[in-house]
């Protein structure tokens, strides 16, 4: 008997809390949709495959220096890269951007080299968070805008890849997390006031899998500056860079020489200076 009222006690508990946690009209009706399908998700990878593949294509050559940047694009550059070395028999020296491009460069097969053995780079290709008409980017979504404008830097000319919702009339429209700012740790709190001064909305960056803040590739931390409305990028980056403590901004201003967007019907938009 004992036994037996422990069980149903268990038991009732057991559906007190189901009520409590569970609405009844959950139990009654069917889920929510999605807010995003698995469609919507095939449309934008089919987007960024597209947009990598002409890139890669139209201006990476045999025995070229190539520059690999960072990001969810440019996987599917690496996929073309490698699908040229094998079935054409290219040689590609592959310098990357970041930890991650260092892997998929390994996971490829393909030659990896650096900027000390390879300063001069004959293409470089890489993603962007946005890119506007006249070109100008913001890049540092991933945290590693430093080591992408080094290496951008190196190079001789600079091809940007990304699906159709990286396209922009100006910066802004579409990208709504503001400019990384890559920081010195000791000094992310005077150049968040000095932000301020120049009207940005400076937020650190908090990292979501562990306790603390982002910590790039190079040990610093990244400010995300928030804007509110289309500046002078040029003198925005000059002055930031001016800031003792700033390391690098996701700006990217006069870098780009062209740029491939995928669009939602599988073809690509070429925007070129």
């Amino acid at each position: 008997q004992h036994y037996f009222i422990q069980s149903n006690l268990r038991h009732v508990t057991r559906c007190m809390l189901v009520r409590r946690l569970v609405p009844l009209a959950t139990l009654n009706h069917s889920p929510p949709p999605l807010l995003f399908s698995h469609s919507m998700t095939s449309t934008v990878e089919g987007a960024k495959d597209a947009a990598a593949r002409r890139a890669v294509l139209e201006h990476v050559q045999d025995g070229c220096a190539l520059g690999v940047g960072s990001g969810s694009t440019v996987v599917y550059a690496v996929k073309h890269v490698e699908e040229l070395v094998k079935s054409r028999g290219y040689r590609v020296t592959c310098v990357p951007t970041s930890f991650q491009a260092t892997q998929l460069i390994l996971a490829a097969g393909l030659h990896l080299s650096d900027l000390s053995q390879t300063p001069r780079l004959d293409v470089v290709i890489d993603g962007a968070d946005e890119c506007d008409m006249d070109l100008t980017l913001i890049k540092g979504g991933g945290g590693c805008q430093l080591q992408e404008k080094i290496v951008a830097a190196c190079g001789d000319r600079m091809v940007v890849i990304a699906d159709y919702r990286k396209k922009s009339n100006h910066l802004g429209e579409q990208w709504k997390k503001g400019i990384p700012v890559e920081v010195i740790p000791m000094a992310y709190v005077p150049v968040m006031e000095k932000m301020r001064g120049l009207g940005l909305d400076p937020v650190l960056r908090m990292a979501a899998n562990k306790a603390g803040p982002v910590v790039t590739d190079n040990g610093n931390f990244v400010v995300d500056a928030k804007f509110g409305k289309p500046l002078d990028w040029d003198s925005l980056e000059t002055k930031l860079c001016r800031m003792p403590g700033v390391v690098e901004t996701g700006l990217f201003v006069g870098y780009a020489s062209v740029a491939y967007f995928g669009m939602e019907d599988g073809s690509v938009s070429v925007v070129q200076k």
